[in-house]
């Protein structure tokens, strides 16, 4: 990406295509009645002031998390991936499962940690999968890496928040792994304090393997998210979901631009 290019960043939604910048977000939306509706704001917290490699990842997560109560407030029509029944139900049977897990003395540590992190995986990849979602997926990532790259670009991004999977399930793997030898009164707290720093180390890694796209490490952790959007979280979008995307994209940088 060229440097005169803003860094952009993007979310699928059931009927639409949230686009948000260093400083403002867009959302666009195709309604029941076919209609294009359109709302852009800037956001209130901005992750990219953020410097500290211990703090980026966490803050980054509450910057997208803190714009859907915004989105919901200026367009009531969006369906957001995870308000789907099937996708409630899958993180309530993730987590049933979880509980168990942990508390079972029949399945070794590092068994526990792997079977963990692929199980708080699913109810994201089902989300990513169901309806139209996987669609207005590949039309935020064509959008946006078109911008960046001056020409049509393909449903699979090498920013797409997927390839977090790799380093993330490594990196929460080791630290649970050592926050279970701590004493049982503050496993609770160092489990805790070890998803903190997974999450900041796992997005310290991204950054290095997006900076990195040829080396062979950085595309070994790159594998299980490349696939996962490929297989399964994006699909080829319609002209409409497109126009959709491209409209989500320019009130972004409209408002990024002024």
């Amino acid at each position: 990406m060229s440097d005169d290019k803003i860094r952009l960043g993007g979310m699928a939604l059931a009927n639409g295509v949230l686009v948000h910048g260093p400083k403002s977000w867009a959302c666009a939306i195709r309604t029941e009645d076919g209609r294009l509706k359109v709302a852009a704001q800037r956001k209130r917290l901005r992750a990219s002031k953020v410097e500290s490699p211990l703090l980026r990842g966490p803050v980054r997560l509450l910057d997208a998390m803190a714009i859907i109560p915004d989105i919901k407030r200026a367009l009531p029509e969006a369906k957001l991936p995870f308000q789907r029944p099937a996708v409630i139900a899958a993180m309530v049977g993730s987590a049933t499962v979880l509980r168990l897990l942990r508390s079972s003395r029949s399945v070794g540590p590092a068994a526990q940690e792997l079977v963990s992190g692929l199980l708080s995986i699913a109810p994201a990849a089902l989300a990513l999968r169901g309806s139209d979602v996987a669609a207005y997926h590949g039309a935020e990532h064509i959008s946006i890496g078109s911008y960046e790259q001056g020409k049509r670009a393909t449903k699979e991004h090498n920013r797409c928040g997927s390839h977090l999977i790799g380093p993330l399930l490594a990196t929460t793997a080791i630290g649970n792994t050592l926050a279970a030898r701590a004493p049982a009164h503050l496993r609770g707290p160092a489990r805790l304090g070890a998803q903190l720093v997974a999450l900041a180390a796992s997005t310290e890694i991204f950054g290095w393997m997006v900076r990195n796209p040829e080396n062979q490490f950085a595309r070994a952790l790159a594998k299980p998210g490349h696939e996962l959007q490929h297989r399964l979280a994006t699909a080829e979008p319609t002209p409409e979901q497109i126009e959709v995307a491209e409209a989500a994209l320019a009130a972004c940088l409209e408002l990024e631009q002024q």
